[in-house]
């Protein structure tokens, strides 16, 4: 069984985050959503939050694929390693993510060797979707519907006001 690990934040999860799910789910035959703990990111959504939004996004989408979803505030690696996952799924909307993904590859390969990162595109559709931008336009009374599920949406307007 090849099972692949998709890391994030997902604060909130976007349109491009369910996009790159679903393509990796033909990829692998298990896929866990690993959700950070990143305090120093300051969430805006707690964690049981997110991982209560991933999923509920994430049960449209299996495609026959066990998806799992997993905090984790550990190493990326070892939370790979936690999961069984001998693959990382990133995605990739422009060269700025490149430049940072390509020193991660190269830090995790130092790690452990046996895990692979796989980068998938963004779709031109949502290349220019980032989480902490869908957060300040809505934020500032902005429309953010084209960039997240109605749920998701909806969420966003609870913590931001009509």
């Amino acid at each position: 069984m090849r099972t692949g690990l998709y890391p994030g934040t997902f604060d909130p999860i976007t349109l491009g985050h369910l996009d790159i799910i679903k393509r990796a789910t033909r990829l692998v035959d298990r896929l866990v959503i690993g959700v950070a703990i990143n305090r120093d990111k300051g969430p805006l959504f707690t964690l049981e939050d997110r991982v209560a939004m991933i999923e509920a996004e994430c049960e449209k989408l299996s495609n026959g694929v066990e998806i799992k979803v997993h905090p984790f505030e550990n190493l990326l690696i070892d939370c790979a390693r936690d999961v069984d996952a001998t693959i990382i799924v990133r995605g990739l909307r422009a060269v700025a993510d490149f430049e940072y993904e390509f020193q991660m590859v190269g830090m995790n390969r130092q790690l452990d060797s046996s895990i692979e990162t796989v980068f998938l595109m963004a779709d031109a559709n949502h290349q220019a979707i980032a989480s902490k931008l869908v957060k300040e336009i809505a934020r500032l009374g902005g429309d953010v519907s084209s960039f997240v599920t109605p749920a998701v949406h909806t969420a966003l307007k609870a913590k931001f006001g009509d």
